[in-house]
């Protein structure tokens, strides 16, 4: 399918051919046939893109301390391969489409393959022949309503949501500041609620088009305006000022302060430099109000993606709602978007209408309409190059990737890519702009976003899944059925009954293909070190381990029971399995305690005291933190035995203490061991390495990790086995 997209890197918008996303369970697959460019949002997003590295630096120096702070404690290369990750990633454009609805997910149970939906949300309403919407995105069209109207969507909501934020009655005067797309979808909403509009912009046509839709208080002069605002509200001033405009000084604020009567209200929709005299504000009272997307539920995860809805009894006019209104003021006659239209482009030309648009080219656009065939095709797998099917020998293995996120491009995909002898056949994500340029930048032959091109694939070897930890056991499972060999990023599951399925399935099986987690730490060279200063230990350890993790707020997706389920199954099966590892025996009994805090400003299961005892006699304590400074070192192991001591911090800097002597081993830089877990894997495929953790010890490891939890939650110590 076609999609526009930009590269944050470079600025660069194209139109790419991209395999069509999965629909997904609480999704709609939706072939568009409207959608509408956001000259303001978009133009905003390609002129930081076409920043330079140093603008783009100066534009977010928040984003470039956090890199500094990152750099000292873990290298500079490291910090800049992420960085240049994070840009190096394609956006899609686009939030406000409309088509008809293809494919429901089983949990969309509220639309039906044929119905005709509007569409809203960056990075699912997007330019192209068809994009997956979560159900909260989507409303159904009604009877009356075309689909290039119902294109408007996205703009609909951000002005009825504006017009919200406003908190007005029946009979306010409203002065608008802006007669763009938003500010004259914003007047006629006002009218349609019974507000007396007036409004401003510096451009003629704009003003005769708002008198065109019926509105005679309109100017493009300041002092025209506050005449008429002192003789229609018999010279109180406006209840509120909404300002729809962007401009980078404070004039509009500044002129809004003088609009408004005592304890009115400013809101702001589009974008204006907030730094009004506060003097003039406390004189009459006045309320700032920046409105925030489409109203509640805008931007929240759990809204927009997992589909939880918010009670209409708490909150009356959620995104959805407020889409659904505006859709109703459409069919009702109240709000018209076709005399907004000024221009039409088939996608084919997006190329070009974004030239046009940034070179200032475009004359006099509003509503810019992007149109789309009826005839674009599901296919979800695309060859990227000539396909050549290697046989199968000890030197070339083929491998396809599941998923593609962030962690993967920086740091896994580079390490697989210089692997010898492996091919990279197809790589798997769910966006199609997304898998396009990641799998021609790493040389795969092949790009889906349909996993069974992976399983149902004879000539792969080998499977690497790097998808979000809620499908990591459905990857074990299909590896198993399959008999393909995985390397699977930690955890291996998320639950008690997913680790006893995996177990159930594992032992039901003929034959077990390689299923290798990635835990890094025991392949990092510092680990390989600290394994030989060990060699010769005669008695059991005392191991200390202190991780300096990083706060997360309890509502990333981290946290999520469906998506993450917590930081302890997420992240700690690393350093379990690094600890076994050392001490070469397995952790038999745990005891844990967490903070008691207020869950929010410090995450309670985030900041906890680990102890726990090894089969050899060996004990240790884990100190897990999410509360300290993210600058200071993230990772220290302390081992004392036989009176000597190692030290390793960050593994960059590790040390071996006896009789009174030192000797260290240093990298330049953090090495956690991700090529060399890489480089056993696919030796392991080859058949020249034998693996060194079991399938069985991986579920061991994770059934600690769910010890681990027992104990937090029963303030009891537990051995690991017991029920």
């Amino acid at each position: 399918m076609k999609q526009v997209v930009q590269s944050y890197k470079t600025g660069e918008v194209t139109l790419r051919e991209v395999p069509v996303p999965q629909c997904g369970s609480k999704r709609i697959l939706v072939r568009n046939s409207h959608s509408i460019i956001s000259l303001g949002t978009e133009r905003s997003t390609i002129e930081l893109g076409r920043k330079s590295l140093l603008g783009k630096a100066a534009s977010r120096p928040d984003l470039v301390r956090r890199a500094w702070d990152k750099a000292k404690k873990e290298g500079l290369l490291k910090t800049w391969q992420e960085a240049m990750g994070r840009l190096d990633t394609p956006t899609p454009l686009g939030y406000s489409s409309a088509g008809v609805v293809e494919q429901c997910g089983t949990a969309a149970t509220e639309f039906s393959p044929g119905d005709r939906v509007a569409c809203v949300g960056q990075g699912f309403a997007s330019h192209a022949e068809f994009v997956s919407i979560p159900v909260n995105l989507a409303a159904q069209i009604p009877k009356g309503v075309t689909d290039d109207e119902a294109a408007f969507g996205m703009l609909g909501i951000i002005a009825l949501h504006g017009v919200r934020s406003a908190n007005l009655t029946f009979g306010s005067h409203v002065v608008v500041m802006g007669l763009g797309l938003l500010g004259l979808l914003t007047i006629q909403i006002l009218r349609a609620y019974g507000c007396e509009v007036l409004a401003i912009d510096p451009a003629l046509d704009k003003v005769e088009l708002a008198k065109q839709l019926g509105f005679a208080n309109v100017t493009t002069n300041a002092e025209d305006l506050l005449q008429i605002s002192n003789h229609k509200t018999l010279g109180y001033g406006a209840d509120a000022v909404i300002i729809t405009a962007a401009s980078k000084d404070r004039s509009l604020v500044d002129q809004s302060i003088k609009l408004c009567r005592t304890k009115g209200r400013i809101v702001i929709v589009g974008t204006a430099d907030i730094h009004p005299d506060r003097n003039e504000l406390w004189l009459k009272e006045i309320e700032l109000v920046v409105s925030r997307a489409a109203g509640p539920g805008s931007l929240d995860p759990i809204y927009e993606i997992e589909g939880v809805d918010l009670p209409i009894g708490d909150v009356r006019w959620t995104q959805k709602r407020n889409l659904q209104e505006f859709l109703r003021l459409i069919a009702d006659k109240k709000v018209d978007v076709l005399s907004l239209i000024t221009h039409r482009f088939a996608i084919e030309e997006a190329e070009s209408v974004y030239g046009q648009f940034v070179a200032g080219s475009l004359i006099q656009p509003i509503g810019v309409l992007l149109n789309y065939p009826e005839t674009a095709h599901i296919a979800r797998t695309m060859t990227l190059a000539p396909v050549q099917v290697m046989p199968r020998n000890a030197d070339k293995i083929q491998i396809g990737v599941i998923g593609a996120g962030l962690f993967g491009k920086a740091l896994l995909l580079p390490a697989l890519k210089s692997q010898p002898g492996v091919i990279l056949h197809t790589l798997v994500t769910g966006s199609g702009a997304s898998v396009e340029h990641s799998a021609r930048k790493f040389g795969f032959l092949n790009q889906s976003t349909d996993t069974d091109s992976v399983w149902e694939n004879s000539e792969l070897d080998a499977v690497i899944g790097l998808t979000p930890h809620s499908q990591h056991a459905q990857l074990v499972t299909s590896a198993i059925k399959k008999r393909k060999a995985l390397f699977l990023e930690k955890p291996i599951c998320v639950s008690v009954e997913e680790l006893t399925n995996l177990r159930e399935s594992a032992s039901k099986a003929t034959s077990l293909p390689l299923v290798f987690v990635g835990h890094n730490r025991r392949f990092s060279p510092h680990a390989v070190q600290m394994q030989k200063w060990l060699a010769d230990r005669q008695g059991p350890l005392v191991l200390q381990m202190r991780i300096n993790t990083g706060f997360i707020p309890v509502s990333h997706w981290v946290h999520s029971e469906d998506e993450g389920r917590s930081r302890v199954v997420g992240e700690m099966s690393h350093f379990i399995d690094f600890i076994q590892c050392l001490a070469k025996a397995s952790i038999v009994r745990v005891s844990a305690e967490r903070i008691s805090g207020d869950n929010r400003s410090a995450v309670n299961n985030d900041n906890i005291a680990i102890s726990f005892k090894l089969s050899d006699g060996s004990v240790g304590s884990m100190i897990y933190s999410a509360s300290g400074d993210k600058a200071y070192s993230r990772e220290m192991t302390e081992i004392f035995f036989d009176e000597k001591t190692i030290v390793s911090k960050d593994f960059r800097v590790s040390e071996f203490h006896k009789g009174g002597r030192s000797e260290s081993f240093k990298t330049s830089g953090q090495e956690m061991g991700y090529s060399q877990e890489l480089m056993h894997f696919v030796n392991c495929v080859k058949g020249t390495e034998s693996p060194v953790v079991s399938l069985n010890e991986s579920f061991e490891t994770m059934d600690v990790i769910f010890a681990i939890e027992r104990a937090l939650a029963t303030a009891t110590i537990i051995t690991i086995g017991s029920k």
